[in-house]
Protein backbone atom coordinates (compact mmCIF):
# COMPACT_ATOMS: atom_id res chain seq x y z
CA UNK A 1 0.00 0.00 0.00
CA UNK A 2 1.24 3.47 -0.82
CA UNK A 3 1.85 6.19 1.75
CA UNK A 4 -1.10 8.06 0.26
CA UNK A 5 -3.40 5.10 0.86
CA UNK A 6 -2.17 4.74 4.43
CA UNK A 7 -2.71 8.43 5.14
CA UNK A 8 -5.86 9.37 6.97
CA UNK A 9 -8.78 9.69 4.57
CA UNK A 10 -11.37 12.46 4.97
CA UNK A 11 -14.24 11.60 7.30
CA UNK A 12 -17.57 11.26 5.42
CA UNK A 13 -19.99 14.03 6.42
CA UNK A 14 -22.60 11.65 7.89
CA UNK A 15 -20.18 10.44 10.61
CA UNK A 16 -20.11 12.58 13.78
CA UNK A 17 -16.70 13.57 15.14
CA UNK A 18 -17.16 11.68 18.43
CA UNK A 19 -17.43 8.39 16.51
CA UNK A 20 -14.02 8.89 14.85
CA UNK A 21 -11.14 6.98 16.49
CA UNK A 22 -8.10 6.29 14.33
CA UNK A 23 -6.77 2.74 14.45
CA UNK A 24 -4.59 0.91 11.92
CA UNK A 25 -5.77 -2.70 11.75
CA UNK A 26 -2.56 -3.79 10.00
CA UNK A 27 0.14 -1.97 11.97
CA UNK A 28 -1.19 -0.07 14.96
CA UNK A 29 1.75 0.63 17.30
CA UNK A 30 -0.39 0.07 20.40
CA UNK A 31 -0.66 -3.67 19.71
CA UNK A 32 1.86 -5.95 21.42
CA UNK A 33 2.48 -9.69 21.67
CA UNK A 34 -0.57 -10.08 23.91
CA UNK A 35 -2.45 -9.16 20.75
CA UNK A 36 -6.04 -9.52 21.93
CA UNK A 37 -5.32 -7.97 25.34
CA UNK A 38 -3.55 -4.95 23.86
CA UNK A 39 -6.31 -4.64 21.26
CA UNK A 40 -8.83 -4.39 24.10
CA UNK A 41 -6.67 -1.83 25.93
CA UNK A 42 -6.02 0.26 22.81
CA UNK A 43 -9.73 0.46 21.98
CA UNK A 44 -11.05 0.66 25.55
CA UNK A 45 -12.01 4.32 25.14
CA UNK A 46 -13.33 3.95 21.60
CA UNK A 47 -17.09 3.80 21.00
CA UNK A 48 -18.65 0.35 20.52
CA UNK A 49 -18.91 1.23 16.82
CA UNK A 50 -16.47 3.78 15.42
CA UNK A 51 -14.89 5.08 12.21
CA UNK A 52 -11.15 5.02 11.54
CA UNK A 53 -9.73 7.22 8.77
CA UNK A 54 -6.89 4.77 8.09
CA UNK A 55 -6.71 2.12 5.35
CA UNK A 56 -9.15 4.01 3.18
CA UNK A 57 -11.55 4.77 6.02
CA UNK A 58 -13.86 2.11 7.46
CA UNK A 59 -16.03 1.17 10.43
CA UNK A 60 -14.77 -0.96 13.33
CA UNK A 61 -17.26 -2.77 15.58
CA UNK A 62 -16.23 -4.12 18.97
CA UNK A 63 -19.43 -4.64 20.97
CA UNK A 64 -20.98 -8.11 21.27
CA UNK A 65 -24.52 -7.00 20.46
CA UNK A 66 -23.58 -4.85 17.46
CA UNK A 67 -21.36 -7.58 15.95
CA UNK A 68 -24.16 -10.10 16.45
CA UNK A 69 -26.64 -7.79 14.74
CA UNK A 70 -24.32 -7.19 11.75
CA UNK A 71 -23.35 -10.80 11.08
CA UNK A 72 -27.02 -11.82 11.25
CA UNK A 73 -28.12 -9.12 8.78
CA UNK A 74 -26.94 -10.00 5.25
CA UNK A 75 -29.61 -7.72 3.79
CA UNK A 76 -27.53 -4.71 4.87
CA UNK A 77 -24.06 -6.19 5.53
CA UNK A 78 -22.75 -8.54 2.84
CA UNK A 79 -19.78 -10.95 2.76
CA UNK A 80 -19.31 -10.61 -0.99
CA UNK A 81 -16.35 -8.27 -0.37
CA UNK A 82 -14.09 -8.84 2.62
CA UNK A 83 -10.98 -6.79 1.84
CA UNK A 84 -10.07 -3.58 3.67
CA UNK A 85 -9.38 -1.29 1.85
CA UNK A 86 -11.63 -2.45 -0.99
CA UNK A 87 -9.80 -3.97 -3.97
CA UNK A 88 -10.74 -4.45 -7.62
CA UNK A 89 -10.95 -8.24 -7.59
CA UNK A 90 -11.44 -9.48 -4.02
CA UNK A 91 -10.82 -13.20 -3.38
CA UNK A 92 -13.96 -15.29 -3.82
CA UNK A 93 -14.42 -18.14 -1.37
CA UNK A 94 -17.30 -20.59 -0.93
CA UNK A 95 -19.28 -20.45 1.32
CA UNK A 96 -17.53 -17.46 2.95
CA UNK A 97 -18.21 -14.96 0.14
CA UNK A 98 -21.87 -15.94 -0.31
CA UNK A 99 -24.74 -14.44 1.65
CA UNK A 100 -27.60 -16.66 2.76
CA UNK A 101 -29.47 -18.44 1.35
CA UNK A 102 -26.85 -18.96 -1.41
CA UNK A 103 -24.23 -20.22 1.06
CA UNK A 104 -26.46 -22.83 2.72
CA UNK A 105 -26.29 -25.68 0.14
CA UNK A 106 -22.51 -25.48 0.20
CA UNK A 107 -22.40 -25.54 4.00
CA UNK A 108 -24.62 -28.63 3.92
CA UNK A 109 -22.18 -30.25 1.49
CA UNK A 110 -19.27 -29.60 3.88
CA UNK A 111 -20.92 -30.61 7.13
CA UNK A 112 -20.66 -34.43 6.79
CA UNK A 113 -16.88 -34.00 7.04
CA UNK A 114 -16.91 -31.38 9.83
CA UNK A 115 -19.88 -32.22 12.06
CA UNK A 116 -19.56 -33.58 15.61
CA UNK A 117 -19.87 -37.25 14.57
CA UNK A 118 -17.15 -36.92 11.91
CA UNK A 119 -14.76 -35.15 14.26
CA UNK A 120 -15.45 -37.66 17.05
CA UNK A 121 -14.43 -40.45 14.66
CA UNK A 122 -11.29 -38.49 13.77
CA UNK A 123 -10.19 -37.92 17.39
CA UNK A 124 -7.93 -41.00 17.71
CA UNK A 125 -5.93 -39.86 14.68
CA UNK A 126 -5.82 -36.26 15.97
CA UNK A 127 -4.43 -37.65 19.24
CA UNK A 128 -1.74 -39.62 17.39
CA UNK A 129 -0.59 -36.47 15.63
CA UNK A 130 -0.60 -34.46 18.89
CA UNK A 131 1.39 -37.11 20.75
CA UNK A 132 3.93 -37.33 17.92
CA UNK A 133 4.72 -33.60 17.92
CA UNK A 134 4.78 -33.26 21.72
CA UNK A 135 7.00 -36.31 22.15
CA UNK A 136 9.44 -34.87 19.61
CA UNK A 137 10.22 -31.96 21.96
CA UNK A 138 9.37 -33.26 25.47
CA UNK A 139 12.89 -34.49 26.29
CA UNK A 140 14.61 -31.34 24.99
CA UNK A 141 13.57 -29.00 27.80
CA UNK A 142 12.83 -26.16 25.36
CA UNK A 143 11.25 -25.43 22.00
CA UNK A 144 9.67 -22.74 19.91
CA UNK A 145 6.11 -23.90 20.54
CA UNK A 146 4.88 -22.25 17.37
CA UNK A 147 7.47 -23.65 14.97
CA UNK A 148 7.76 -27.09 16.60
CA UNK A 149 4.15 -27.79 17.59
CA UNK A 150 1.45 -25.26 16.75
CA UNK A 151 2.44 -24.60 13.13
CA UNK A 152 2.70 -28.30 12.30
CA UNK A 153 0.14 -30.21 14.40
CA UNK A 154 -3.21 -28.77 13.17
CA UNK A 155 -1.77 -28.35 9.68
CA UNK A 156 -0.85 -32.05 9.54
CA UNK A 157 -4.36 -32.98 10.67
CA UNK A 158 -5.90 -30.76 7.99
CA UNK A 159 -3.60 -31.91 5.19
CA UNK A 160 -4.29 -35.55 5.98
CA UNK A 161 -8.03 -34.84 6.11
CA UNK A 162 -7.79 -33.08 2.74
CA UNK A 163 -5.65 -35.78 1.11
CA UNK A 164 -2.64 -33.49 0.56
CA UNK A 165 1.04 -34.46 0.34
CA UNK A 166 2.43 -33.97 3.86
CA UNK A 167 5.91 -33.47 2.43
CA UNK A 168 4.63 -30.07 1.20
CA UNK A 169 3.61 -28.88 4.68
CA UNK A 170 6.15 -26.05 5.01
CA UNK A 171 5.49 -24.86 1.45
CA UNK A 172 1.77 -24.58 2.15
CA UNK A 173 2.27 -22.99 5.58
CA UNK A 174 4.41 -20.26 4.05
CA UNK A 175 1.84 -19.64 1.32
CA UNK A 176 -0.92 -19.15 3.91
CA UNK A 177 1.23 -16.92 6.15
CA UNK A 178 2.29 -14.78 3.19
CA UNK A 179 -1.34 -14.47 2.07
CA UNK A 180 -2.48 -13.11 5.44
CA UNK A 181 0.53 -10.81 5.65
CA UNK A 182 -0.39 -9.26 2.27
CA UNK A 183 -3.92 -8.14 3.11
CA UNK A 184 -3.19 -4.48 2.32
CA UNK A 185 -1.08 -5.20 -0.80
CA UNK A 186 -3.44 -5.82 -3.71
CA UNK A 187 -0.82 -7.00 -6.21
CA UNK A 188 0.81 -9.44 -3.79
CA UNK A 189 -2.57 -10.70 -2.66
CA UNK A 190 -3.45 -11.51 -6.27
CA UNK A 191 -0.13 -13.27 -6.85
CA UNK A 192 -0.45 -15.44 -3.75
CA UNK A 193 -4.10 -16.25 -4.46
CA UNK A 194 -3.06 -17.51 -7.90
CA UNK A 195 -0.34 -19.69 -6.38
CA UNK A 196 -2.74 -21.24 -3.86
CA UNK A 197 -5.39 -21.84 -6.53
CA UNK A 198 -2.75 -23.46 -8.73
CA UNK A 199 -1.88 -25.91 -5.96
CA UNK A 200 -5.55 -26.70 -5.41
CA UNK A 201 -6.18 -27.23 -9.13
CA UNK A 202 -3.43 -29.82 -9.11
CA UNK A 203 -5.01 -31.53 -6.10
CA UNK A 204 -8.42 -31.66 -7.82
CA UNK A 205 -6.89 -33.25 -10.91
CA UNK A 206 -5.01 -35.76 -8.74
CA UNK A 207 -8.13 -36.82 -6.84
CA UNK A 208 -10.25 -37.05 -10.00
CA UNK A 209 -7.69 -39.50 -11.32
CA UNK A 210 -7.20 -41.40 -8.04
CA UNK A 211 -10.07 -40.89 -5.54
CA UNK A 212 -9.09 -41.56 -1.93
CA UNK A 213 -12.18 -40.89 0.22
CA UNK A 214 -10.61 -37.75 1.70
CA UNK A 215 -12.08 -34.25 1.79
CA UNK A 216 -11.14 -33.19 -1.75
CA UNK A 217 -12.61 -36.41 -3.15
CA UNK A 218 -15.77 -35.65 -1.15
CA UNK A 219 -16.01 -32.21 -2.79
CA UNK A 220 -15.62 -33.75 -6.24
CA UNK A 221 -18.42 -36.27 -5.68
CA UNK A 222 -20.86 -34.56 -3.28
CA UNK A 223 -24.08 -33.15 -4.72
CA UNK A 224 -25.15 -29.55 -4.24
CA UNK A 225 -28.78 -28.91 -5.20
CA UNK A 226 -28.89 -32.22 -7.07
CA UNK A 227 -25.66 -31.81 -9.06
CA UNK A 228 -21.94 -32.18 -8.55
CA UNK A 229 -19.87 -29.01 -8.25
CA UNK A 230 -17.80 -27.45 -11.02
CA UNK A 231 -14.04 -27.15 -10.60
CA UNK A 232 -14.46 -23.41 -10.00
CA UNK A 233 -16.85 -24.10 -7.13
CA UNK A 234 -14.54 -26.73 -5.65
CA UNK A 235 -11.62 -24.30 -5.91
CA UNK A 236 -13.54 -21.53 -4.17
CA UNK A 237 -14.55 -23.92 -1.38
CA UNK A 238 -11.07 -25.41 -1.03
CA UNK A 239 -9.46 -21.97 -0.94
CA UNK A 240 -11.14 -20.92 2.30
CA UNK A 241 -10.48 -24.31 3.90
CA UNK A 242 -6.82 -24.12 2.87
CA UNK A 243 -6.39 -20.76 4.60
CA UNK A 244 -8.29 -21.84 7.71
CA UNK A 245 -6.60 -25.24 7.96
CA UNK A 246 -3.13 -23.81 7.49
CA UNK A 247 -3.41 -20.85 9.83
CA UNK A 248 -6.43 -20.35 12.09
CA UNK A 249 -6.15 -23.18 14.63
CA UNK A 250 -2.37 -22.64 14.71
CA UNK A 251 -2.94 -19.08 15.83
CA UNK A 252 -5.61 -19.73 18.48
CA UNK A 253 -3.41 -22.50 19.91
CA UNK A 254 -0.34 -20.28 20.00
CA UNK A 255 -2.09 -17.48 21.88
CA UNK A 256 -3.67 -20.01 24.28
CA UNK A 257 -0.29 -21.54 25.13
CA UNK A 258 1.36 -18.12 25.42
CA UNK A 259 -1.16 -17.47 28.19
CA UNK A 260 -0.87 -20.93 29.75
CA UNK A 261 2.94 -20.60 29.93
CA UNK A 262 2.44 -17.61 32.24
CA UNK A 263 0.01 -19.43 34.59
CA UNK A 264 1.86 -22.11 36.62
CA UNK A 265 -1.12 -22.55 38.92
CA UNK A 266 -3.40 -23.38 35.97
CA UNK A 267 -0.80 -25.77 34.55
CA UNK A 268 -0.71 -27.57 37.90
CA UNK A 269 -4.51 -27.83 37.98
CA UNK A 270 -4.66 -29.23 34.44
CA UNK A 271 -1.90 -31.76 35.12
CA UNK A 272 -3.59 -32.89 38.34
CA UNK A 273 -7.09 -33.00 36.84
CA UNK A 274 -7.20 -33.36 33.04
CA UNK A 275 -11.00 -33.20 33.17
CA UNK A 276 -10.50 -29.40 33.43
CA UNK A 277 -8.89 -29.23 30.00
CA UNK A 278 -12.17 -28.71 28.06
CA UNK A 279 -12.84 -25.69 30.31
CA UNK A 280 -9.32 -24.41 29.56
CA UNK A 281 -9.97 -24.79 25.83
CA UNK A 282 -13.33 -22.98 26.05
CA UNK A 283 -11.86 -20.01 27.92
CA UNK A 284 -8.83 -19.86 25.62
CA UNK A 285 -11.09 -19.84 22.55
CA UNK A 286 -13.15 -17.00 24.07
CA UNK A 287 -10.11 -14.86 24.90
CA UNK A 288 -7.92 -15.57 21.90
CA UNK A 289 -10.01 -15.27 18.78
CA UNK A 290 -7.88 -14.48 15.75
CA UNK A 291 -10.39 -13.68 12.98
CA UNK A 292 -11.74 -10.18 12.41
CA UNK A 293 -14.55 -10.52 9.91
CA UNK A 294 -15.23 -7.75 7.35
CA UNK A 295 -18.56 -6.85 5.77
CA UNK A 296 -19.57 -4.57 2.88
CA UNK A 297 -22.51 -2.26 3.50
CA UNK A 298 -24.93 -2.97 0.63
CA UNK A 299 -27.89 -1.01 1.96
CA UNK A 300 -27.93 1.94 4.35
CA UNK A 301 -28.53 0.97 7.98
CA UNK A 302 -28.27 2.54 11.41
CA UNK A 303 -27.18 0.90 14.66
CA UNK A 304 -27.23 3.27 17.61
CA UNK A 305 -25.54 6.47 16.47
CA UNK A 306 -23.62 4.76 13.68
CA UNK A 307 -25.10 5.47 10.24
CA UNK A 308 -23.72 2.95 7.77
CA UNK A 309 -23.82 3.96 4.11
CA UNK A 310 -23.80 1.72 1.04
CA UNK A 311 -20.25 1.00 -0.15
CA UNK A 312 -18.57 1.38 3.24
CA UNK A 313 -16.53 -1.42 4.80
CA UNK A 314 -17.06 -2.70 8.33
CA UNK A 315 -14.60 -4.76 10.40
CA UNK A 316 -16.12 -6.86 13.20
CA UNK A 317 -13.39 -7.50 15.79
CA UNK A 318 -14.66 -10.85 17.05
CA UNK A 319 -12.11 -11.19 19.86
CA UNK A 320 -13.35 -7.90 21.35
CA UNK A 321 -16.97 -8.98 21.08
CA UNK A 322 -15.91 -11.98 23.17
CA UNK A 323 -14.35 -9.59 25.72
CA UNK A 324 -17.27 -7.17 25.92
CA UNK A 325 -17.60 -6.01 29.57
CA UNK A 326 -21.35 -5.71 29.01
CA UNK A 327 -21.46 -9.50 28.49
CA UNK A 328 -18.58 -10.93 30.52
CA UNK A 329 -17.47 -10.28 34.08
CA UNK A 330 -13.77 -9.31 34.17
CA UNK A 331 -13.66 -10.02 30.43
CA UNK A 332 -9.89 -9.75 29.96
CA UNK A 333 -9.04 -12.17 32.77
CA UNK A 334 -8.39 -15.85 32.02
CA UNK A 335 -10.74 -17.67 34.39
CA UNK A 336 -10.59 -21.46 34.26
CA UNK A 337 -13.76 -21.61 36.37
CA UNK A 338 -15.79 -19.22 34.21
CA UNK A 339 -19.26 -20.52 33.44
CA UNK A 340 -19.48 -21.41 29.76
CA UNK A 341 -21.19 -18.62 27.82
CA UNK A 342 -21.79 -17.82 24.17
CA UNK A 343 -18.99 -15.86 22.52
CA UNK A 344 -18.12 -14.67 19.00
CA UNK A 345 -14.70 -16.20 18.31
CA UNK A 346 -16.14 -18.43 15.55
CA UNK A 347 -18.68 -15.76 14.49
CA UNK A 348 -22.40 -16.52 14.59
CA UNK A 349 -25.40 -17.37 12.46
CA UNK A 350 -25.12 -18.30 8.76
CA UNK A 351 -21.35 -17.82 8.74
CA UNK A 352 -20.50 -19.70 11.93
CA UNK A 353 -17.07 -21.20 11.22
CA UNK A 354 -17.56 -24.63 9.60
CA UNK A 355 -14.41 -25.94 11.31
CA UNK A 356 -15.23 -24.85 14.86
CA UNK A 357 -15.84 -28.42 16.13
CA UNK A 358 -12.51 -29.57 14.67
CA UNK A 359 -10.67 -26.52 16.04
CA UNK A 360 -11.95 -27.03 19.58
CA UNK A 361 -11.10 -30.74 19.44
CA UNK A 362 -7.56 -30.04 18.26
CA UNK A 363 -6.87 -27.51 21.04
CA UNK A 364 -8.32 -29.83 23.71
CA UNK A 365 -6.47 -32.94 22.53
CA UNK A 366 -3.15 -31.12 22.09
CA UNK A 367 -3.44 -29.72 25.62
CA UNK A 368 -4.19 -33.19 27.01
CA UNK A 369 -1.12 -34.66 25.32
CA UNK A 370 1.07 -31.70 26.30
CA UNK A 371 0.30 -31.69 30.03
CA UNK A 372 0.95 -35.45 30.21
CA UNK A 373 4.52 -34.92 29.04
CA UNK A 374 5.25 -31.29 29.96
CA UNK A 375 3.24 -30.57 33.11
CA UNK A 376 5.09 -27.33 33.91
CA UNK A 377 6.65 -24.89 31.44
CA UNK A 378 7.38 -21.17 31.15
CA UNK A 379 8.25 -18.53 28.57
CA UNK A 380 11.97 -18.17 27.85
CA UNK A 381 12.89 -14.93 29.68
CA UNK A 382 13.68 -11.97 27.47
CA UNK A 383 12.56 -13.61 24.21
CA UNK A 384 10.20 -11.65 22.00
CA UNK A 385 7.12 -13.33 20.57
CA UNK A 386 6.62 -12.18 16.97
CA UNK A 387 3.03 -11.52 15.94
CA UNK A 388 0.85 -10.40 13.05
CA UNK A 389 -2.34 -8.34 13.10
CA UNK A 390 -4.96 -7.68 10.42
CA UNK A 391 -8.05 -9.63 9.44
CA UNK A 392 -6.45 -12.84 10.76
CA UNK A 393 -4.06 -12.38 13.69
CA UNK A 394 -1.15 -14.67 14.45
CA UNK A 395 1.56 -15.44 16.97
CA UNK A 396 4.73 -16.08 14.97
CA UNK A 397 6.99 -17.45 17.70
CA UNK A 398 6.73 -18.73 21.28
CA UNK A 399 10.01 -19.87 22.88
CA UNK A 400 9.24 -21.89 26.04
CA UNK A 401 11.32 -24.01 28.41
CA UNK A 402 10.81 -26.61 31.15
CA UNK A 403 12.66 -29.00 33.44
CA UNK A 404 13.29 -32.47 32.04
CA UNK A 405 12.87 -35.28 34.57
CA UNK A 406 15.93 -37.44 35.29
Amino acid sequence: MTAAQLAAAPVPPHIPAHLVFDFDIYADPRIGEDVQGTYAAALEDAPGIFWTRLNGGHWIVKSFDAISQIVLDPEHFSVREMQIPRVQNPPFMIPLSLDPPENLPYRRAMMPMFGPAAIKALEPRIREWAAEFVEAVADKGACDFQADVSKVFPVSVFMELMGMDLARLQDFRHLAEDFFSAQNDEAELGRLSALILGELKGLIAEKRAVPDGKLMTHFITVEVDGRTMSDDEILAMSFVLFLGGMDTVTNVTGFAFQQLAQMPEVQARLAADPSLIPAFADEAVRLYGVVNTPRLVVQDQQIGEARFREGEMVLNVLCLGSRDPAKFEQPNIFDLDRKKTAHLTFSSGPHLCVGHVLGRAELRILTEEWVKRVPAFRPVPGEKHGFRIGTVMALESLPVEWEVAG
